[in-house]
């Protein structure tokens, strides 16, 4: 099933593009282009986006004041010819941030990375209720020159620090180098959901949650906005969770 894009940009020659970018791609539907955010959000009220290619400047309102003002935005990649608006663009947990001129090797890689996320969104969505018997299994961590066996019960969360990953347990916390998609694969199946850029979950810890953040163990943990929907389905579709 081919993906629903929209486009949101002020420069017809830039919606052209990337029109033809996702037409030479292939898989991609593009639902509409709009001029400036008022119309986009129209597109979004009325039909299903799964991704937004949002440019920066623009009249009336910035892709970044659009973006937040969005309560369930859609996965979204930046297109701008500014740099300055990188951190921030980031820190709404977008996919990727695509500088003018775009070629088509850099947008090829962004959507790639779109892809891979949706993917990893899906399967965590559709993975059976009844999860292997999470006290029965573990993985292996390394930490400093030893390999540890960690059962997944004393999994609480994990914290994503750059190339390291920072694994919060009942009993210590440990640092290992390995990535966030990594850990995601490896805890699949087992009641484990990412549900921020940095976190991943045990959601058999949760003590509370609301629709912006999930509490385990004392902390509150934010819940990124791309992941949303995803938690909520989750949540909603499976009563049988149980805190420990």
């Amino acid at each position: 099933m081919k993906k629903k894009c929209l486009i949101v940009d002020d420069e017809p020659l830039a919606c052209k593009l990337l029109s033809n970018y996702l037409g030479k791609r292939g898989g991609f539907d593009v639902v509409a282009e709009c001029s400036d955010p008022i119309k986009a959000l129209d597109v979004l009220r009325s039909q299903k986006v799964d991704i937004m290619f949002l440019d920066i400047q623009m009249p009336q309102m910035t892709g970044i004041e659009f973006l937040k003002s969005l309560k369930h935005p859609p996965q979204v990649i930046i297109t701008t010819a500014y740099t300055e608006y990188a951190l921030e663009g980031f820190e709404l947990d977008v996919v990727d941030y695509l500088l003018k001129p775009i070629t088509f090797e850099r947008f090829i890689r962004a959507v790639n990375k779109y892809l891979k996320i949706s993917q990893q969104h899906e399967s965590v969505s559709g993975r059976q209720t009844a999860c292997c018997t999470v006290g029965g299994a573990f993985i292996f961590v390394k930490e400093n020159k030893k390999v540890l066996k960690l059962p997944l019960r004393d999994i609480l969360y994990i914290e994503g620090l750059s190339e390291y990953v920072k694994i919060y347990t009942s009993r210590k916390n440990i640092v290992t180098k390995a990535s966030m998609t990594s850990m995601e694969e490896k805890l699949f199946d087992n009641d484990f959901m990412r549900i921020h850029k940095s976190y991943i979950v045990s959601l058999n810890k949760m003590e509370a949650f609301t629709t912006n953040s999930i509490e385990i163990a004392g902390r509150k943990l934010p819940v990124g906005r791309s992941y949303k929907n995803r938690l909520s389905e989750v949540l909603q579709g499976n009563g049988s969770f149980t805190v420990n």
